[in-house]
């Protein structure tokens, strides 16, 4: 044997040395309680996925956050597990001809999903972009500040969740913490999330928001209504998105999400693509609509168009 494979597998028998120390290390910290672990915790950490909860598990899983998130913030918090309405397919639209860049829908977003404040999460971004080039994304600037919108010379293109019914991020998570729901919206398990990321790799619009600190909340802010797959508070190294809001849209009194309620302008359309009668079949039927990044075939259930 050469001296060269003698050192090679040395080295290798060191590094295996070395893996299965740092693996029994892990297994170890594990199976031993430590001091600071609660039940709650270790009820959490080995909690099934969502979706095989029976209704008293659900039950209980929910019973135990809003008391975790009461203590925490000092209010009632009520977490609703309210599933997908019969006949109802979301789709949204924004109209590219009216929206003046204000990002007050970003803002709306943040008060109602209890997004971080510090480090700031934004689940909406808002791009502005020259009007001689058209959407171009390679030139789009995403962190302008003027004194006052809209800029002249300048559109502006918001960006979130597609709630694509073909999903790419759904098809790489590794432990399932991701899906698509009935009413189309693609949905994360936060307590099922490991964080790897590659969701937000696979995701071609941006829409997926990692948490690297312990989420800046305030008390005072937090929106006690919530849903366990939306809106409620999300623990440092998960990936979140935007939802539609549906602890909001999921309701009989079908409320719409929080950003279209506070655009200043308008520019914002919701409601049921299966519903011949609604305002975005409208759109789509009598507008000049397009697609984002269309050719990847993602099919986004998220519409831009013009109106004027």
């Amino acid at each position: 044997m050469s001296d060269r494979e003698t050192r090679g597998n040395r080295i290798f028998r060191l590094s295996r040395r070395k893996a299965l120390k740092g693996l029994a290390a892990g297994l170890g910290a594990l199976a031993l309680p430590r001091k600071d672990a609660s039940a709650a915790f270790w009820e959490s950490f080995f909690q099934k996925h969502f979706r095989e909860l029976g209704r008293a598990e659900i039950r209980d899983v929910v019973s135990r956050l809003e008391k975790e998130y009461g203590a925490t913030y000092g209010k009632p918090v009520k977490v609703k597990t309210t599933p997908p309405m019969e006949g109802v397919l979301y789709g949204y639209g924004l109209d590219l001809s009216r929206c003046i860049g204000c990002r007050r829908c970003v803002y709306g977003c943040v008060g109602e999903n209890n997004q971080s404040r510090d480090p700031q999460v934004h689940w909406i971004r808002v791009l502005r972009l020259e009007k001689e080039r058209g959407v171009d994304l390679e030139h789009a600037e995403h962190y302008y500040n003027p004194a006052n919108v809209p800029e002249e010379g300048h559109f502006y293109m918001p960006v979130q969740c597609h709630q694509c019914e073909n999903p790419p991020c759904t098809k790489v998570c590794p432990v399932q913490a991701t899906w698509k729901e009935n009413d189309g919206i693609v949905v994360v398990d936060y307590n099922w999330c490991i964080g790897c990321r590659y969701c937000m790799a696979a995701c071609p619009y941006g829409a997926r928001h990692f948490n690297w600190k312990k989420p800046g909340l305030p008390a005072g802010e937090m929106n006690p209504d919530t849903h366990y797959l939306g809106n409620r508070p999300r623990s440092v190294g998960v990936v979140e998105k935007c939802t539609f809001c549906m602890q909001r849209t999921r309701e009989a009194d079908g409320r719409y999400p929080a950003c279209v309620e506070v655009c200043p302008v308008g520019a914002r359309k919701f409601g049921n693509l299966l519903d011949p009668a609604s305002e975005i079949r409208f759109v789509i039927e009598n507008k000049r609509v397009f697609i984002l990044k269309e050719d990847l075939n993602t099919q986004p259930k998220f519409y831009y168009f013009y109106s004027v």
